[in-house]
């Protein structure tokens, strides 16, 4: 008879835990949770909020993008501050009427609008909105894709982009926004690009680039995945469900992680 190689041990909830950050075999005192794990929930959720209500810095955001070489416009929505803000969702998509005049007095066309929008994680967009720009640029050169114009807005939602993209003659508008927190990534930032900006689209129109944080997506490889999808969507001249997001067939060998700082 020959023998048999011994099994592999099952996986235990401690190699599950290993391989994320969810909340599995968290275990139990008594009726209830162990203290330590009621202890990082709270933690944690604390953080989440925090990251929703921490202020956005659109002064310095601005003078970044002008060290980078682009002059940036400041606007906000009609929400009147962050209560409004995250009881009328539809009062962030819309300009307040200066904010609209202003841009309107701009005009022009051209192809490419970026939009920095505060979001739900100003936090995120604080952190890691300019760095993404910044290794964005030289692949938008390459790609010879001409950044019209920059905008920073307060009381963003995803929508206010399309507003402002009709306003400025935009055929693409590129949205950089902070992206609803959760337990485990509360500065995570996302990127939404809509071809042929208009109000009244829905998130089926638009492609999106999310999980840009400290242990998701890098600026380098968020810039290359947004660079691929510019390309490509004006290339085809549409965006969202009808282009398929293939640049992982053809991405780099780019960093996975940020530098948790």
């Amino acid at each position: 008879m020959t023998s048999q190689p011994p099994s592999s041990p099952l996986p235990s909830l401690r190699d599950l835990r290993r391989l994320t950050p969810a909340r599995v075999g968290l275990g139990r005192a008594g009726s209830s949770l162990p203290t330590r794990a009621l202890l990082d929930f709270t933690l944690d959720h604390a953080r989440a909020r925090d990251a929703v209500h921490s202020a956005f810095d659109s002064a310095r955001l601005a003078a970044e993008l002008a060290a980078l070489g682009l002059a940036s416009s400041e606007v906000a929505s009609r929400a009147r501050g962050r209560h409004d803000y995250l009881v009328r969702p539809d009062l962030g998509r819309q300009l307040d009427p200066a904010s609209r005049d202003a841009l309107a007095r701009i005009g022009g066309a051209c192809d490419l609008v970026l939009v920095i929008g505060d979001g739900l994680s100003p936090t995120a967009v604080n952190a890691r909105a300019v760095d993404v720009v910044r290794a964005l640029l030289p692949r938008l050169a390459e790609a010879h894709i001409g950044l019209g114009a920059a905008v920073v807005a307060t009381g963003a939602r995803v929508a206010l982009g399309d507003e402002i993209g009709v306003l400025l003659g935009a055929r693409m508008v590129l949205v950089l926004i902070g992206e609803r927190p959760g337990l485990s990534a509360p500065a995570s930032l996302g990127a939404y690009l809509t071809y042929g900006p208009r109000p009244g689209l829905t998130d089926a129109e638009r492609n999106c680039v999310s999980n840009i944080h400290a242990a998701g997506i890098s600026n380098d490889e968020a810039a290359f995945k947004i660079a691929w999808l510019l390309r490509e969507s004006f290339a085809r001249q549409l965006s969202g469900v009808a282009l398929k997001d293939d640049s992982g067939l053809q991405a780099p060998d780019l960093p996975r992680r940020l530098d948790a700082t």
